[in-house]
């Protein structure tokens, strides 16, 4: 072991626009949240590898002696792993990137809901990486003793992307790979066909981010919008063009706010945008009446909402101006829990993984890491 205690934190992830129609061959673009997954790895003595996560009341422990004898018998630790869901990426990358297995304590805890499709899994995979390639010495640890936050170098994190996917991997079988990327790049992505894009330079967007509570499938969700297309091709087809336009074009405002003076036509259009992409996302199917709820409230402040992710619940994201004042932000997101809804201010647009020195850790996080 190359360090004896690491904190890193990665970010979770939503979709801005292209839900849906990125099944379908269109672009999509994908950013970080500003509400992260904060991961503490220490060493110990103990002779068992513990994993800590209070989110979700869960706490295991293994004899390091038990977790060898998967490394020999690879085929009992896929079968092992058939059943172990968040736990089994632990061992997995434990097995495959310590040569000797450790001793050590991993406790992790999430600003993130769980199942919300806010990347929380992804997050969680991503620190888990970071961490232990960094531990093992496979990659350097990239905080300085003088800062207080550090990023690893693009060819390590094409590194900790890899290994993350393979836990995202083991937990969903079969991911699209956008939310490790966005985990590990942070910022803004652009997913077409399969491709995933770092985009450099994204502007950091306020937004309330929204969960209605209600629960849905993605996988009726998006049988629900093919068989829409199969049934009216001729209706469906433009608007997946349309929506790939929204995406494209959103690109490119984004892109102007990095390089030039941000004006309140910026905002015009990205509104403008937020709104037609939500009318498409009803024409395909995947409307729910709490979303309807959310933009209507929303609508009332003169805020601009649409669902992120597969709809028929789930997360819904509002724009905020830099000049929205802090009372009607407030005022919205109480409406909003008077609704029954979550809803937190955040940002999207920031940073990927990180390695963090304590003092730099939110004091609530530190706090519940190191009691576990």
């Amino acid at each position: 072991m190359q360090v004896s205690e690491l904190f890193v934190s990665a970010p979770g992830k939503a979709i801005l626009h292209g839900e849906h129609a990125v099944v379908h061959g269109k672009v999509a673009l994908a950013v970080s949240l500003n509400l992260r997954t904060y991961l503490r790895l220490e060493t110990s003595t103990t002779g068992k590898v513990c994993i800590n996560l209070p989110n979700i009341d869960t706490f295991f422990c293994w004899d390091v002696s038990e977790l060898k004898q998967l490394i020999t018998y690879s085929h009992v630790m896929r079968a092992v792993f058939k059943f172990l869901c968040m736990k089994r990426s632990l061992v997995f990358t434990l097995c495959f990137i310590f040569s000797e297995l450790p001793s050590l304590t991993v406790s992790v805890w999430s600003e993130l809901p769980t199942g919300a499709g806010l990347g929380s899994s992804a997050a969680y995979s991503v620190c888990l990486a970071a961490a232990l390639l960094s531990a093992s010495g496979a990659i350097p640890t990239p905080l300085k003793e003088w800062d207080h936050t550090g990023r690893w170098c693009q060819e390590d994190l094409e590194l900790i992307n890899s290994w993350a996917f393979q836990g995202e991997t083991i937990i969903h079988g079969n991911p699209s790979g956008v939310d490790n990327a966005v985990g590990t790049w942070g910022g803004m992505l652009r997913f077409l066909a399969g491709k995933i894009i770092p985009l450099n330079r994204v502007p950091l967007l306020r937004i309330l981010l929204t969960n209605t509570k209600v629960p849905r499938s993605t996988k009726v969700l998006v049988a629900r919008v093919k068989d829409k297309i199969n049934k009216f091709p001729s209706i469906m087809t433009p608007v997946l063009d349309s929506v790939d336009a929204i995406s494209c074009t959103c690109e490119k405002v984004l892109s102007e706010m990095t390089c030039e003076p941000i004006t309140g036509e910026h905002y015009n259009i990205l509104e403008e945008l937020i709104d037609i992409n939500q009318h498409h996302l009803n024409v395909m199917g995947v409307g729910h009446p709490t979303l309807d709820t959310l933009c209507q409230v929303t609508r009332t402040r003169g805020l601009h909402s649409k669902l992120t992710g597969a709809g028929g619940g789930g997360c819904g994201i509002t724009l905020l101006r830099p000049e929205t004042d802090y009372s009607v932000v407030q005022s919205t997101v109480q409406d909003l829990r008077d609704c029954g809804f979550d809803c937190w201010e955040t940002s999207i647009g920031g940073p990927g993984v990180q390695q963090h020195s304590p003092l730099s850790i939110k004091e609530e996080s530190l706090e519940i890491l190191r009691r576990y």
